[in-house]
């Protein structure tokens, strides 16, 4: 079972720009944690938590397809280090932030989140450059599982930061930690050699309507400004369309279910079950991870989001107000379940979207993803917080799951446009 994965990192630079990227992001999963405990203290409200924290990710929303194509066209490690650095400045302004500005907290969570790593985009357009064949799912699966990772050390590190020094420290850490993450990253990407514009490769599978795009490219030639009129908008294309449409549903549903077990701890004045129920669920996440990239064969979409739907869906029983359990801690092993299909799914529409983008444009299609995630993010944050405050945990959590409800229905969509794609030889095109 492990087949797929030796023969991927035994892929020159693989692992090197893995591991870095993955440091760039550590951030990302505590960054909502930190953010929460530390609005909650200045104003006492979850929803103004919501809206802070939606504040960064909106940002980070706003830029993402053009940070695609500025990665595309080359320089992508100088992008990573620019970025590292104003993103870290801004996280320790608002760490050293007085609470009774706590409302300016929102244009610079904004304007900071414009400047957040973009190597999740970045390494994810870099795999079909690097890998072929069997190798290229397994390394969408095993960025996927590793990622989860970063659910189960940053929420625990951020937790214990919080639970012993504060919400303040737990953000000089974070920012600290994604700027040492960012230089790595940056020297990785240059060693690899990939700083240079996207190639355009022959042969590519082309979403419907891509014609177009591919005609344009090869017409215009790398790096030229020629013929850019006739570049179409990705999010035009039915089947990339679909695919960010479900990303931004699952992304709220997942940052809905972090804020409903941040909520649930700290009603309790007991941070450090973030540390466990958030660990958990990433930790069943990471396990379906490994399975499902061990395992060879087309992931089945549509299959993947309704089991992540059915899991979190088994959570809500165990939730205040409608239980009131003895303790959070009895609800781990169903929040392990819930989690087992969440890594998978998303290593699922990854893989979609690397295979369904054009070759030279795939930084720009995972720019577009970042910001159907960003979108998806910052709409929670708010909602879930003002559900949380109006109808308790629960609350939060059902939100969650129509929005996972939603995303799967989507999937049965996506399905069905990408068996009308159709393979586009550029150079017959052009």
């Amino acid at each position: 079972m492990l087949s797929n994965y030796r023969r991927l990192f035994a892929v020159p630079h693989v692992l090197s720009l893995l591991s870095w990227s993955l440091l760039a992001r550590f951030y990302m999963p505590g960054l909502m944690i930190a953010v929460t405990f530390l609005v909650v203290e200045w104003t006492g409200s979850y929803t103004y938590a919501g809206v802070v924290a939606g504040a960064f990710t909106l940002g980070m929303a706003l830029v993402g397809p053009l940070r695609g194509r500025m990665a595309d066209r080359g320089g992508s490690d100088r992008l990573v280090l620019v970025c590292g650095a104003v993103f870290t400045a801004g996280m320790v302004v608002l760490a050293l932030f007085p609470a009774s500005l706590w409302w300016l907290a929102v244009p610079l969570a904004l304007v900071t989140g414009v400047f957040g790593s973009p190597a999740n985009q970045i390494v994810r357009a870099l795999w079909p450059r690097l890998t072929h064949g069997p190798e290229r799912q397994a390394i969408y699966a095993a960025e996927a599982t590793t990622q989860e990772l970063l659910f189960v050390f940053s929420p625990i590190l951020t937790a214990g930061v919080v639970a012993y020094w504060g919400p303040r420290w737990s953000l000089l850490m974070l920012a600290l930690l994604g700027l040492a993450g960012s230089i790595g990253f940056a020297l990785a990407l240059r060693r690899a050699g990939v700083t240079g514009p996207a190639p355009v490769e022959t042969g590519a599978v082309a979403p419907e309507g891509a014609a177009d795009t591919v005609a344009g490219a090869a017409g215009s030639g790398a790096g030229s400004g020629a013929g850019s009129g006739r570049r179409r908008s990705l999010v035009l294309h039915p089947v990339l369309s679909l695919l960010f449409a479900m990303c931004l549903l699952m992304i709220a549903g997942i940052i809905g279910t972090d804020l409903m077990i941040v909520a649930w701890a700290n009603e309790l004045d007991a941070p450090e079950y973030v540390m466990v129920l958030a660990s958990v669920w990433a930790l069943g996440s990471l396990v379906g991870g490994v399975v499902s990239g061990a395992v060879k064969g087309a992931p089945n979409l549509v299959r993947r989001c309704f089991a992540t739907t059915l899991g979190l869906a088994l959570v809500l029983p165990f939730l205040p107000p409608i239980t009131h359990l003895p303790t959070p801690l009895l609800a781990a092993p169903v929040l392990f379940l819930a989690g087992l299909a969440v890594a998978p799914t998303l290593a699922a529409v990854m893989g979609r979207i690397g295979d369904s983008a054009p070759s030279h444009r795939r930084a720009e299609a995972f720019g577009w993803l970042a910001t159907s995630m960003g979108v998806g993010a910052s709409i929670a944050g708010p909602v879930a917080g003002a559900l949380i405050d109006g109808f308790g945990i629960a609350g939060g959590a059902a939100a969650a799951v129509g929005a996972l409800l939603v995303a799967s229905v989507l999937s049965l969509f996506a399905v069905r446009r990408r068996s009308a794609a159709v393979t586009v030889p550029e150079e017959t095109v052009s």
